[in-house]
This record gives C-alpha cells, structure tokens and sequence, in this order.
C-alpha cells in the first residue's frame, strides 16, 4: 500500500502478514535492549514505522510489528533490533547513509535533500560518527602536537592534541588553554600511554609546558616552527610600519600595499610580486636588511647537531648590531628565553613534522566555517576527531545499543 511520502514522490510501506490479520507464528521471547538480556517475555506488542532507504525516487518506509519485553533487571523495555538505529524511526543502513552524505555535506544539505529536520540529521550523524570513534580509539604514540583553537569570539579556545605519526588529531576538549585543561588530555590518555610520549611539539604557551613537564615528564618538548615564524613575521611587519612613518614623500609609495609581497616568501610570488619586492627593497635599505634577515633564519631548523644552530644563532644575532632593528632584537631575545625548546629540533629522534600541527588547525577551521560555527561543541569534538578517519564501510552496522 502507499503513504504520502511528503514532497513531490509518496513513499511504500511492505506490511507483513500478520498486520493484516494472517496467522503468523509470533516470537514469544526477545532481547532486552538495554542489558541485552535474551529470551526476555514478550510484555506487548505494536506496529510501527521506520524509514528505510529509497529506491527509485521513492521514500520508502518499513511498517513492523515491535514487541516490549518483560527483563527481570530492567523491567519493561523495547526489544533490541540490530537493524535499527539509534532513533527507531530509522533504519540502521539509513543513518549510514545519512552520516556518508554529512562527510562531503552540510547538515542543511543533507537535511533538504533527504526532507528531514537539521537536528534529526546531526543525530544521524552523530551515530555514524561514534560508530567510527569506536572503531578507532585513542592510539598510544610517541609524538603528539598541541595547540589551542578559537572556538568564538571573545578568546573562547578549546585544546586540540594531535598524534603526529598518524597525522590525525586525537582529543579536542578543555574549556580554556590553561595547564589543567592539558592535563584533562593526560588523565583521558593514561598513565601508561603517557609514559610513552617521546616528542611533545607545542608553541611557546607556558601552561603547556608546565602540564607536559608534569603528567610526561620524559617527553622533549619541541616548540612549533611556525608559531615561531610568525613572531618573526611580526617583528618584520613592526619595521614595515615604523619606515612607513619615518620616511616622507615619493618614498612612502614603496612601501604602501606591499605588506603580504614583503611577508611571503620569494619562492611563493609570482612575477609581478618579485618586482614589486626587488622595488621595495631597492628603496629602503633598512627593510632589505630585516628582510635578508627573515629569510635566513629558517636554516636553523636545518642544523643536526645543537652546537652547529648555537653557532648560527649567534651569528644571526651578531648581524643585528647597529642596524637599530628595535623588534628583531625583541624577536632575538625571546628565542634565547626559549632556546631549549627550539634546539632540541635539532636531535634525531625529534625530527616530527612540524607542520602537521598547523595544517590540521587549517582544516578544523575550514570544518568551522563550512558550518558556520558549531553551538553544540560535543558535535564540533566528534567532527573534528572523525574528518580524519576513514569512512565506514558499506556493511557497518550502526545500531541503538551494543549488546554483549
């Protein structure tokens, strides 16, 4: 028989026979769905619905008996179905299907192309996303990245650790940056495996350390790169603005708009880009000067041996005498208050991929923006965690409970 479906399509409804009033031998036990008990009593039964996938732009739905059972332990419960999800109004295939279309979709999408609510669509997906987090736990490694990631405004950040063998991140929480919300990372990940942590790579964020050096206290900590780099690129724009100020006339047209031209590197600009650069330096002797500077700085991280990037740093920090470069100097001291941290790049066993860590903020943010912010942040946790794994296979099954 046919139903209206909703929209422009009705849906089918198989009814079994015995809803229509055949003699059908009916199951006299079922399972307890919430202490997977077997052959609990039938306590009663009713037809219900439950939509199921379509089929040739058919909504389709399934009509089915579902009994109540009678549990010694629980008391009257609803039968456990492996072929239901979660939300009984659907079928465990269809919230697979549902949860696929939210990896490449929005919830809005997915929930105007398949005529459902948003907040039925984030459930659906929030199924499939749990079904892979229990199919890949909280792995025990020897290299982890932590960073902090703006979650709203008014500095609303949450704790981002990532696995950085993976190359995937592994626990999104907190409620702030500060050393006890690290330390929630340490209590969830275990003594054991924390004893494990070789390599912690993080920015120059004093709770951070302070919560390493506590809960991993033989982990070497590694200080980002590129958290380093933009200090660097911050005390450039600095001189950028104070010549912008100093110099007068036909002078001040060089320096105008080329903000991005002197920050990025040669390599990364493109042919008007490097004359506007080769022009800029050419005018301003003093910019020339910190920008050579910048662009050297980077083969520290090349160096293998720490005595060999002592050396360089000393140099680099030698040219700086008498070019009255005010926030290069600021730049080089921070670097001595941290040296320990940047230096022990420099040893073997600590060469990670620095740059997992900033790449894998980039995409959180690009899962940010393509929802246009996350309200339910146990949601963004469970998204940011499952972009990185792999989707379920066709055959999973996504069920309301898991028996045992």
């Amino acid at each position: 028989s046919r139903i209206p479906g909703g929209g422009e399509t009705q849906g089918c409804v198989r009814r079994s026979g015995c809803t229509r009033g055949a003699t059908a031998a009916q199951k006299k036990t079922g399972t307890c769905s919430c202490c997977s008990r077997t052959r609990c009593s039938i306590y009663d039964r009713r037809v219900v619905r439950a939509r199921d996938l379509g089929a040739g732009g058919f909504r389709i739905e399934l009509e089915f008996e579902r009994a109540r059972v009678s549990c010694p332990d629980c008391g009257v419960r609803v039968e456990y179905l492996d072929w239901l999800a979660r939300n009984p109004r659907y079928t465990a295939r269809y919230a697979l299907q549902v949860g696929a279309l939210c990896r490449k979709m929005t919830v809005k999408d997915v929930a105007e192309a398949e005529r459902l609510h948003h907040t039925t669509v984030k459930d659906l997906d929030k199924l499939y996303m749990a079904e892979q987090l229990r199919r890949h736990p909280m792995p025990a490694t020897t290299a982890i990245g932590v960073d902090e990631i703006a979650i709203r405004k008014g500095h609303e950040y949450r704790v981002v650790v990532s696995d950085l063998v993976r190359q995937r991140p592994i626990w999104f929480g907190g409620s702030g940056r500060k050393q006890t919300d690290l330390e929630q990372f340490f209590a969830a990940y275990g003594a054991r495996r924390c004893q494990g942590i070789q390599v912690a790579v993080m920015d120059m964020w004093k709770p951070f350390r302070e919560a390493t050096h506590t809960c991993a206290p033989q982990a070497e900590i590694v200080f980002d790169k590129f958290h380093i780099l933009r200090h660097l690129n911050d005390a450039l724009d600095a001189v950028r603005r104070f010549e912008y100020t100093r110099v007068q006339g036909e002078q001040r047209r060089f320096i105008k708009g080329n903000r991005y031209t002197l920050l990025s590197h040669r390599e990364n600009l493109d042919l008007d880009g490097r004359k506007a650069l080769k022009t800029l330096l050419a005018a301003n002797q003093r910019l020339n000067t910190a920008y050579l500077l910048k662009e050297s700085f980077g083969q520290l991280w090349d160096y293998e041996r720490e005595g060999w990037a002592r050396r360089f740093f000393e140099n680099w920090k030698s040219s700086l005498r008498w070019q009255r470069l005010a926030p290069f100097e600021k730049f080089a001291a921070m670097i001595e208050r941290h040296w320990d941290g940047i230096v022990s790049y420099c040893k073997p066993e600590n060469k990670v991929s620095l740059g997992c860590v900033e790449g894998l903020n980039n995409t959180i943010r690009v899962i940010q923006r393509k929802a246009y912010g996350f309200r339910d942040e146990e949601y963004l946790a469970m998204k940011i965690i499952a972009h990185f794994l792999p989707a379920l296979p066709n055959h999973a099954k996504i069920t309301h409970t898991n028996p045992r």
